[in-house]
């Protein structure tokens, strides 16, 4: 078991104007800029941002400035695989932001490499992330090569981080859980002969988060509310404390044809949930 302190701070800051702008093709309105601004936290997060660490040190960093403690448990788990194997570490994600920073810098610290990640637009523009990140548009369209992308990241050396949720958790039959997990990780892993890990990042948003997306859903809105409020829920995970599952290995060859891919995703995102 392994428990890691982070108590401490981190030009690559965010100019949410010009994201946005980017994205829209317009300028908002001053007064609107500065709600979102505010909305965002983006001083904060440009608190850390303003000097950034290198490499794994950029998200240690991260976790250092929001004073998070983490409880990390299951790493001898990973002994069970040959030496020299390539892993895929499948998560849920009940959080969106902190959950993928943190196991991105406790990984890349773990195995002194950098894991491959498939990231979100807002995880994307942090510039550490979309060195090593493909990235997931979930509030446009997606890159016309992205599928090679994701081919490549899975044939390569590194090890891979993903949340096959490709959002965060919401409250399903009153419980808080990711909806369905996809198949292409499964697809991916198995292809390219990695094992793959199930991760539980144990975890919540704010109740409020929860609220806001059901009534969404109820009044029959499109929008990823969850995508909006990343920003905001981390900045709420300030001095929290987290903990972390690594389950067993699963090697290649027992991800078998007596199932389809996306019934070996069910059965991956149960054995996440399972891991006490």
């Amino acid at each position: 078991m392994s428990v890691y302190y982070f108590t401490m701070a981190i030009d690559q800051t965010i100019d949410i104007g010009k994201i946005l702008e980017k994205k829209t093709g317009k300028k908002l309105p001053g007064f609107v800029l500065r709600l979102v601004k505010s909305f965002i936290h983006q001083d904060y997060i440009n608190g850390y941002l303003s000097n950034p660490g290198e490499g794994k040190r950029f998200f240690l960093d991260i976790m250092d400035y929001m004073h998070l403690k983490v409880n990390v448990r299951g790493w001898e788990n990973l002994n069970i695989a040959p030496e020299g194997t390539r892993f895929t570490f499948a998560s849920n994600h009940p959080l969106g932001g902190v959950d993928a920073i943190t196991l991105q810098g406790l990984l890349w610290d773990h195995f002194d490499e950098a894991p491959g990640i498939m990231a979100n637009d807002f995880l994307m523009n942090l510039p550490a992330v979309a060195e090593i990140g493909v990235g997931i548009n979930k509030t446009g369209g997606q890159a016309r090569n992205l599928g090679e992308q994701i081919k490549g990241l899975f044939h390569s050396d590194k090890n891979v981080l993903i949340f096959p949720s490709g959002k965060c958790s919401r409250m399903i039959d009153g419980q808080i859980q990711d909806p369905q997990w996809t198949k292409t990780f499964v697809k991916m892993s198995v292809e390219s002969g990695r094992w793959i890990v199930p991760v539980r990042f144990v975890g919540e948003n704010s109740k409020r988060f929860y609220r806001l997306d059901r009534l969404f859903n109820r009044l029959g809105i499109r929008f990823n509310i969850g995508m909006a409020l990343l920003p905001d829920e981390l900045y709420r995970a300030r001095g929290k404390s987290f903990e972390i599952i690594i389950g067993a290995p699963i090697p290649p060859e027992q991800i078998d044809s007596s199932k389809t891919a996306l019934e070996w995703a069910n059965v991956l995102r149960d054995k996440v949930y399972s891991l006490k």
